[in-house]
């Protein structure tokens, strides 16, 4: 217990300070990823609820390829992929070595594209659970498109997107760990750093495992919050 204690502190010799800062990592390539994945999703459920064929197919390609496909396979395609596309360009203006994309970037864009894909359907979800007579009271009130959908529409719609959105929220903190395999130095990477090491893979693993279920409890409390409070606020509409 002791020399687990000493592995894990923050003062010389220990491991604490950065297992920590992969945590930081860890929490920032989540976020990011996440946010890019509320935009890539919002385009996809606008293209799925399109009345055109070419959106609407193409957004169902977009969350078939993305839902079906193995996110590890996803990331190393896109790594890779971007890799040799940068290279090949790099020849053009003279480089001769292997041109990477950037670990953090690959990551967050990786994690946006498989997240938009389950975000998509949340939101496609949520706005079909809206009661009709909400846009029938936005025409009777002479509202454009684009009020209807800020000052009514998406408000309510988010209260049955949170807790779908929290569902997805957890996947991309979890999705998070496979970014390591580009060499991204996260929470994941940072404990196998750490256990091989010092040769305690028990101790460095629980550490990761309880930092990781700290982000999930905190991160998952502010999307119940968020939850509570939209539907507090649509009780006193």
């Amino acid at each position: 217990m002791t020399d687990a204690l000493h592995i894990l502190s923050l003062g010389k010799g220990g491991w604490g300070g950065a297992l920590l800062l992969a945590a930081g990592v860890t929490f920032a390539l989540s976020v990011l990823g996440f946010l890019f994945g509320a935009l890539f999703g919002a385009v996809a459920a606008g293209g799925r609820l399109s009345p055109r064929a070419l959106p609407s197919w193409a957004a169902k390609g977009y969350g078939t390829v993305f839902r079906g496909v193995p996110d590890l396979l996803t990331i190393y395609l896109l790594y890779y992929g971007g890799s040799i596309a940068l290279t090949e360009i790099g020849k053009v203006f003279g480089s001769a070595g292997f041109v990477g994309l950037p670990t953090f970037a690959t990551g967050v864009l990786a994690i946006g594209i498989i997240s938009g894909a389950y975000q998509a359907e949340v939101y496609r979800g949520a706005y079909l659970a809206v009661d009709p007579g909400q846009f029938e009271a936005c025409k009777a009130l002479g509202l454009s498109r684009f009020q209807s959908l800020r000052l009514v529409i998406i408000p309510q719609l988010m209260r049955h997107a949170l807790p779908g959105l929290g569902n997805v929220w957890q996947l991309v903190l979890k999705d998070s760990a496979l970014i390591s395999v580009i060499g991204l130095v996260e929470l994941m990477r940072q404990s196998q750093i750490g256990a091989g090491s010092m040769r305690e893979p028990f101790v460095f693993y629980l550490a990761a495992a309880a930092l990781y279920f700290l982000i999930a409890a905190v991160t998952g409390s502010v999307f119940r919050y968020g939850e509570a409070r939209a539907w507090r606020g649509m009780a006193h509409a």
